[in-house]
């Protein structure tokens, strides 16, 4: 188990997740050679059906049974124009994914998952049919200024995660795809990537909802004076001191989410650069929760490959997506059925008849 950096988070978010199985992992490659195909031809599509079969502890690896989560939330620090659009954008798509409008609802049909809304922190006053709600306050403070959360925030916020989490489970999903949606979500993201790997901001920061290079430049400004005004930069921050600080309650709902999937044994399918930022901050918490993160795509965003190399990821796919909704995530599970599929499905030298490989 990692060492706890705060007794602050409750005692639950530290415990191990299960490694995955290593008798059917091997199964799994000794299957793979078994396959009428010569060995490592089908690539990464092998490895995948591996992993997920020592996640699943199963020989039948499996990814019909999807469940999607969006999680939602505002950030104060769009007080100081770091976004193209207006924080109202943040309720009023909330409304939009309920409504099956958005992107990942189009999608969620397509692939046959269902879709669940959080509200874990947007400015929304009043009820949306559809939307969960399972917030601690509406919208973070504007972290230029002050903290962006309380601990008690922070602890809240985990939980939320947890709750979709064990929402999700009664589904028993074999998958499960998070999604996050806040305007201004990019610079709480790139701010969290850049205290916890100890780089400048302004190779993380990126043009987010369509910034113009003068408008990212000052995001960079912005997220670096923040930085060191919470003293986040020397000596290097504990992860959940950067969370209160210049965190989003969306993003710490995601952590949370992470960190509670992987201790029931479900993969995921690990979405852009917000949801990666909340993948790196949960390892660094519960380092046991890695093994259960599948990466699904590389983004536009320019902070995005900084934070996979962090967590020495290879995505799927390369896309030019810059979307978030968990949309890159929803993209690839297609290709992860089929890797399923393949694994299950094609027969072996011997039952095809066809001969095995020369001795």
């Amino acid at each position: 188990m990692p060492e706890r950096e705060d007794k602050l988070l409750p005692d639950w978010v530290y415990r191990d997740c299960p490694a995955p199985s290593p008798a059917h992992r091997e199964a799994a490659i000794e299957r793979q050679r078994q396959l009428t195909k010569p060995t490592g031809a089908l690539g990464r599509l092998e490895i995948l059906a591996i992993d997920l079969a020592g996640l699943q502890a199963t020989a039948r690896p499996r990814a019909s049974r999807v469940r999607i989560v969006v999680f939602a939330g505002d950030h104060g620090i769009t007080a100081q124009g770091v976004s193209a659009y207006p924080q109202d954008v943040t309720v009023a798509m909330m409304a939009n994914f309920a409504n099956g409008g958005a992107a990942i609802s189009v999608l969620a049909r397509e692939i046959g998952a269902r879709l669940e809304v959080v509200d874990a922190g947007s400015r929304a006053q009043t009820p949306i049919d559809g939307v969960v709600i399972d917030k601690p306050r509406s919208g973070t403070r504007d972290f230029s200024q002050q903290a962006a959360l309380d601990p008690s925030d922070l602890s809240f916020a985990f939980a939320c995660g947890m709750r979709a989490v064990e929402r999700a489970l009664a589904e028993k999903p074999d998958l499960l795809i998070l999604g996050e949606m806040g305007i201004g979500n990019t610079t709480a993201s790139a701010a969290i990537a850049a205290a916890i790997i100890g780089v400048p901001a302004a190779t993380i920061a990126g043009n987010g909802t369509g910034l113009d290079a003068a408008g990212r430049a000052r995001k960079a400004e912005i997220i670096e004076a923040a930085l060191t005004h919470h003293g986040l930069r020397e000596p290097v921050p504990d992860t959940q001191s950067v969370l209160e600080a210049v965190g989003g309650l969306e993003i710490a709902a995601l952590c949370g989410a992470i960190i509670s999937a992987a201790q029931a044994g479900l993969p995921m399918l690990i979405d852009g650069f917000i949801v990666s930022v909340a993948a790196l901050a949960a390892t660094r918490i519960n380092g046991s929760c890695r093994p259960y993160l599948i990466f699904s795509h590389r983004s536009a965003e320019d902070g995005h490959r900084r934070v996979l190399d962090e967590l020495d990821a290879r995505p799927l796919l390369d896309l030019d997506l810059r979307l978030g909704e968990g949309s890159g995530a929803a993209l690839a599970l297609p290709i992860v059925r089929l890797a399923c599929a393949l694994h299950n499905g094609m027969a072996t030298f011997a039952e095809a008849a066809v001969p095995d490989r020369a001795s």
